[in-house]
């Protein structure tokens, strides 16, 4: 293979340390929370990075796999070719066999004629040997008479002899041809034979490579559908910092600008928020208000608004399970905990929450209404509505901070349930 496939330390560099997603961000102060912010960049810019390697490497094996698919469809072929020159020389042997067998019944019947000429040659042998008796073949040509009968016994005798020698060169010549035509035979038998011993082993070379060639395939894919699992990891992984990100710079927000409503006496117990009294020292100067989390609250009644007041100094405190106080809040603890300081006793669970005071529609909701959100369990989450589709309360993975339910994860989890204790 000419590439290697390196395997990505990304899982290492992007372990987090416990430091973003373990359940709290620590950042009581604006200058932590900046710190965090950079600290969350630099990791997603270390998490967009090793995505770009994952992807180069994603790359570099598909490109394996499709060298690799060129070279099984070559061995295919070959294995395909071999497979017919196979077949093509079986052929050829069983037609030289074939032959080799017809030859081989000319032989017999050549051997057969031969024969029949050796009792020919006997008869004509026998027929000048039996004169009136018992005769030698000499006698035939010495037994004459007569001159004239000599000559005429010579003359015979000759004949017989020519035609004895043409029938055995005849014998020779069929003989020598048949041997002749039968070494052919033979020797295009052996030649063919050792075509298809040599195409047998080719044939298992090319299929041993083939099985190679598979088990790289085997593994290329492999290597991919882990660098996917990587990219697809590591992309959750970026948008949990995203989202992590996105919290911080609300808190940073929040830090900068605080929205609290607090009474105002002058205006005959009506309720007013930091924002608005900025807003009215500022002029008409509204941008200055663009940042702020929370929309204005309309008039309220009572120390309802030390409840919502509490919280704020305490952003950032971290997720404790059960906590009830300033050192560290779960949803409910810190719920109960904030309406405590404005003279109100709530249940210090989610369970003992849900059906406190009156249920209202959301549309109807106004700030300090409880909004109940269905997490790990139906109302599993609480907070208090803050208006403009913000609320504060305790989560897991920022601590205590301020959050939009109108977008998002809360969003996805808010079902409506609102109630009003007051």
């Amino acid at each position: 293979m000419k590439k290697t496939i390196v395997a990505i330390a990304t899982v290492t560099v992007v372990g987090f340390g416990g430091a973003f997603l373990a359940d709290t961000v620590h950042a009581e102060t604006l200058n932590d929370l900046h710190n965090k912010q950079s600290e969350i960049k630099n990791e997603r810019s270390d998490i967009k990075a090793n995505l770009s390697k994952a992807e180069s490497k994603i790359a570099d094996v598909l490109l394996d796999l499709e060298e690799l698919n060129s070279e099984i469809k070559e061995i295919n072929d070959a294995l395909q070719a071999n497979k017919n020159a196979l077949k093509d020389t079986q052929t050829d042997i069983n037609s030289t066999t074939a032959d080799i067998e017809e030859l081989q019944a000319e032989i017999d019947k050549l051997e057969k004629a031969i024969e029949k000429r050796y009792e020919i040659l006997k008869k004509r042998v026998v027929s000048f040997q039996k004169n009136g008796g018992k005769v030698g073949y000499m006698d035939v040509i010495f037994g004459s008479k007569t001159f004239s009968e000599f000559i005429s016994r010579v003359s015979a005798v000759s004949k017989i002899t020519d035609s004895d020698q043409e029938l055995m060169k005849k014998q020779e010549e069929d003989k020598a041809l048949v041997e002749k035509q039968q070494g052919k035979l033979e020797g295009k038998l052996a030649e063919l034979t050792d075509m298809k011993t040599e195409l047998e082993g080719m044939r298992s070379l090319i299929a041993d490579q083939k099985q190679e060639n598979q088990k790289k395939q085997k593994t290329l894919k492999k290597k991919q559908s882990e660098l996917v699992a990587l990219k697809d990891e590591l992309k959750v992984k970026d948008s949990k910092l995203a989202s992590l990100e996105a919290q911080v710079k609300s808190s940073i927000a929040a830090k900068k600008n605080p929205v609290v409503v607090r009474s105002n006496p002058s205006d005959g117990g009506n309720l007013n928020t930091l924002a608005d009294k900025k807003s009215s020292k500022k002029g008409n100067n509204s941008n200055n208000n663009s940042n702020n989390n929370v929309a204005s609250a309309p008039p309220q009644s009572g120390n309802l608004s030390a409840a919502i007041n509490a919280g704020y100094k305490y952003l950032g405190v971290p997720y404790v399970w059960g906590g009830k106080s300033p050192s560290g809040f779960d949803c409910s603890g810190f719920v109960s905990w904030a309406f405590a300081q404005a003279g109100y006793s709530l249940p210090s669970s989610t369970a003992g929450m849900q059906s406190v005071g009156t249920k209202i529609s959301y549309s109807q909701a106004q700030p300090g209404d409880l909004v109940f959100f269905n997490t790990y369990k139906t109302n599993g989450h609480v907070g208090i509505y803050l208006g403009g589709g913000k609320f504060i309360g305790s989560q897991n993975s920022t601590g205590l901070a301020v959050a939009n339910m109108t977008s998002g994860y809360w969003k996805s989890k808010f079902a409506g349930h609102v109630r009003r204790v007051r």
